[in-house]
């Protein structure tokens, strides 16, 4: 999966993350906390960023022996996501999906969302991005605006 958009609930007001498949034939829109979201804003770490609180994650796991590889949105249950940070040797710790995501945007890691996940809720891109998820961010702001004016978090309990 890839990060297309961050972008805000037109009527919650709530961060939604836009991640799309490699592919680009479906979306998969995740609502985040607003911590997290700050830290999906300000993108991938750099060595002269100032540390994030979630910054201290990979070296203490570096510290330990491990490797940080991806994150995954693992289920959906009553409208709301699991996901797992995946470590080397296939260890898998669950958190928060927007703590897992914060963390991959943040260390550029890979994105990884369940098939059965997808196969529910994902949907089209060309449903939310008529004229392509290549298109120029503003036209594709406004698009995705436009389908989250009648979307909600309840529309992914399903």
């Amino acid at each position: 999966m890839r990060v297309i958009r961050l972008v805000r609930h037109a009527r919650t007001r709530q961060p939604v993350l836009v991640l799309c498949e490699a592919d680009g034939r479906r979306c998969l829109p995740v609502f985040l906390r607003q911590p997290q979201a700050d830290v999906v804003a300000v993108g991938r770490r750099r060595p002269a960023d100032p540390p994030l609180p979630q910054d201290v994650l990979v070296p203490v796991l570096r510290g330990l022996g491990h490797r940080l590889d991806g994150a995954e949105i693992t289920a959906l249950a009553d409208g709301e996501f699991s996901a797992d940070l995946v470590l080397d040797g296939g260890t898998r710790v669950a958190v928060l999906p927007s703590d897992a995501l914060a963390v991959a945007v943040r260390e550029g890691l890979a994105i990884g969302v369940a098939d059965e996940i997808l196969d529910a809720v994902g949907q089209p891109v060309d449903d939310l991005f008529p004229a392509g998820s290549d298109a120029p961010p503003e036209r594709q702001l406004e698009e995705f605006r436009d389908f989250l004016d009648d979307v909600s978090p309840d529309d992914f309990d399903r």
